[in-house]
């Protein structure tokens, strides 16, 4: 069986009275919290009432950067010097941290969210950038970032800074034969059947392969899987998942 998967959910994106995200139904349900630092979304009340329910639950709390894009949410790619991206990570991880240090919590890695994340994954500076911001902030804080069929280019990059990586797959997204996630403007790109959902994650968590949007199946090394609870359906397929991988890791030992 591959390694156990933890499971990480983007949480704290509201934004002054905007409501996102179920995050008091979901934060008891997953191991890691992406807490958005508020350049895409949140601001210092919502990051500071998600790191206390992180606290609470027991739950790991990792930075969640993004560009400066809070009327896109973070999703529109921006034209930024690599300087810029590493001042920007550091920025908005140290902002999380000093939250989190003040109420006994600690940031414990990165995650970028929307295009600085895909851009990462296709832009070797990108990456790079957002190597340096993470390292020179922490060296011990791993950079989660996408599981693909072969994830020997960024270990390599990676190396060059000494960094720590944790890969994730998608629960509720399709792939394509390469590995990659399915572009959200194509059809069936986000599965919204809890059945079909449930049936990924246990796929990852039980072989560490994939089945393609074309029905092949290709293979990922996973650590984490992420889930997405912003709204009642998707609380209650977070909660089958959460069940589905205790049961199965209850086995584990027997």
């Amino acid at each position: 069986m591959p390694k156990r998967l933890l499971l990480n959910c983007d949480m704290g994106e509201s934004f002054g009275l905007w409501n996102m995200g179920l995050d008091e139904q979901v934060m008891p349900l997953v191991d890691l919290a992406n807490i958005a630092c508020g350049f895409h979304a949140s601001d210092p009340m919502t990051m500071t009432r998600t790191v206390l329910l992180a606290k609470h639950a027991g739950v790991l709390i990792g930075a969640h950067p993004s560009y400066p894009d809070l009327v896109g949410f973070g999703r529109r790619s921006l034209q930024c010097h690599p300087q810029e991206v590493v001042s920007m990570i550091q920025y908005q991880v140290g902002a999380l941290d000093g939250i989190a240090r003040a109420h006994g919590m600690k940031v414990s890695y990165v995650k970028p969210h929307g295009a600085m994340y895909n851009d990462m994954m296709r832009d070797h500076d990108t990456l790079r950038a957002v190597l340096e911001g993470v390292t020179q902030y922490d060296r011990t804080l791993p950079l989660m970032l996408m599981a693909t069929a072969d994830n020997s280019a960024v270990k390599t990059i990676a190396e060059e800074f000494g960094a720590l990586l944790m890969f994730e797959a998608f629960a509720d997204r399709a792939y394509d034969e390469h590995g990659f996630l399915v572009p959200r403007s194509v059809a069936g790109s986000v599965y919204h059947d809890d059945r079909r959902i449930l049936q990924q994650s246990l796929q990852l968590a039980e072989t560490g392969v994939v089945t393609t949007l074309e029905g092949t199946e290709v293979a990922l090394e996973a650590d984490t899987l992420c889930v997405h609870g912003d709204n009642a359906e998707s609380v209650m397929a977070v909660q089958h998942i959460r069940t589905a991988l205790d049961r199965l890791y209850a086995g584990e030992g027997t």
